[in-house]
């Protein structure tokens, strides 16, 4: 298991508890974090392998781990379980997150200096065996996977429009849910 999906040890743990029935329920598991504080928050977020996730799923997913959570019981002291969509300006988690969004712009940081840096910024060019490739400013670099500390993607109007086209267009987005629009010359868009 990735320490990107899972970092901390008790990560580890619960991503090995929730895992099989995330899977079972035909969803991947993307980040599973024990936040502490007053109250510790359990986050989950999980998406469908071609991705997309839609609130009523996030439920399913939430009723189903919370059952096998409260039989382990992994975690003694009180906490609260939030199951959610990676988002648009997703974390990138899994190497094949890297082939899935060549073309956008991401930022990732490394757990080790890596030629004088830790956070590189540029558009990602995919995967080469282990290496995720990103074009940066002085031309594009291979950092190994095992390197990375944090990876998301960053929120572009290009990214938000074409992900919001790739849901139309596989139906992920119902517009008879949504009202008219009204324009500006008093006419209807649909």
């Amino acid at each position: 298991m990735s320490d990107m999906i899972a970092k901390a040890a008790i990560d580890r743990r619960l991503a090995g508890i929730i895992t099989p029935v995330i899977e079972d329920l035909g969803f991947e598991l993307v980040r599973v974090r024990l936040m502490g504080g007053e109250h510790k928050i359990m986050q989950v977020m999980a998406d469908r392998p071609d991705g997309g996730i839609e609130v009523d799923e996030c439920a399913r997913i939430s009723t189903a781990i919370s059952a096998i959570l409260d039989v382990e019981d992994p975690i003694a002291e009180n906490y609260s379980l939030e199951v959610s969509s990676p988002g648009i300006d997703r974390p990138l988690t899994r190497l094949k997150d890297f082939d899935m969004w060549v073309g956008y712009i991401a930022k990732l940081e490394t757990s080790e200096l890596i030629d004088g840096r830790r956070r590189f910024k540029g558009e990602i060019e995919g995967t080469e065996g282990d290496e995720v490739l990103i074009t940066i400013t002085e031309g594009t670099v291979g950092l190994k996977f095992e390197w990375l500390a944090e990876a998301k993607l960053v929120l572009t109007d290009e990214l938000i429009r074409d992900v919001l086209r790739k849901r139309k267009a596989t139906g992920a987005v119902d517009e008879t849910k949504f009202d008219d629009i009204e324009t500006d010359d008093g006419s209807q868009e649909d």
